[in-house]
């Protein structure tokens, strides 16, 4: 299976994305999360593309050198819904199927939501829907606990305290939850470097005015998959989401699997997500 690391032309911006798959075969968009960046993908990528997919793994806005703007509020949800159908225009797909984790997960719930006709299938890593979301923080402490570093990611000096000693916050959260020290260092190979990583918590510090009452319940068939050792979500808001999706809807919970899914058990996602996806649909054109 070849990668192709190209750079995509989209929503005026460039993206550096991998592409895998014959370009005939239905589109698979996935969306990376914090702190991360494309490379979360490969084991989806290889899997996908064997299957006779079109696979397509951006760096998202501020991860992507050419697609960094300076100004915050060019990271609002409306920007970044932008840039994914944008993606997927650039690469002739009308409709695709889409992934997502953490923050890429969001922002896949957001597109399915709001923009339905343009998505096949959606399939969620460890982040649940918005309003899940939003209900757990308002009912369960433990909750608002696990994303306290939500509201600490506002502060403007909190990419110098990330990036402080090496590194060694975002290093330790990463390695806490079971990733592989090669693969904290190919995330650090890009978020290491200020203004990337500075750009990445844009994502936070913009998303205010994002509210669960703008984002409705989903009705396109949906794959939300958690692992029950997850120190950011915890079991109430996961459990939460299958009452915000009003389609067909797969739960599975991962035993003993943190945050960090892909890196953690990179085996664990691939199948369930082939499962998800329909046979025929890689056979047909993207259009």
């Amino acid at each position: 299976m070849t990668v192709e690391t190209a750079t995509l032309a989209a929503n005026g911006l460039a993206f550096t994305a991998d592409l895998a798959g014959p370009p005939g075969g239905a589109l698979v968009l996935l969306l990376h999360g914090f702190p991360q960046t494309r490379h979360t993908w490969r084991a989806e990528l290889s899997a996908l593309a064997a299957a006779g997919f079109r696979v397509c793994a951006p760096d998202q806005r501020g991860y992507s050198a050419g697609a960094r703007p300076a100004k915050l509020e060019d990271y609002g949800i409306e920007q970044l819904t932008a840039d994914a159908l944008a993606l997927a225009d650039a690469l002739g797909a009308e409709r695709f199927h889409l992934v997502g984790h953490d923050w890429g997960g969001q922002l896949a719930w957001i597109i399915a939501a709001r923009h339905p006709q343009r998505v096949r299938t959606l399939s969620v890593l460890s982040r649940p829907h918005p309003a899940a979301f939003a209900k757990a923080m308002a009912a369960d402490p433990e909750q608002a606990t696990r994303s306290r570093h939500h509201r600490s990611f506002l502060r403007p000096e909190a990419t110098d305290e990330l990036l402080a000693d090496g590194a060694a916050r975002l290093r330790g959260a990463l390695l806490g939850q079971g990733v592989p020290e090669s693969d904290v260092a190919a995330y650090l190979a890009t978020l290491g470097k200020r203004e990337a990583l500075d750009a990445a918590v844009n994502w936070y510090r913009a998303a205010g005015s994002l509210t669960a009452a703008s984002v409705p319940p989903v009705q396109v068939p949906t794959l939300y998959v958690w692992g029950n050792a997850d120190a950011t979500v915890g079991r109430p808001a996961a459990e939460a989401t299958r009452a915000f999706v009003e389609a067909p809807f797969r739960f599975v919970e991962l035993p003993g699997v943190g945050h960090f899914v892909t890196d953690q058990s990179p085996q664990a996602f691939p199948p369930l997500l082939l499962e998800q996806l329909s046979p025929s649909a890689a056979r047909s054109r993207s259009r």
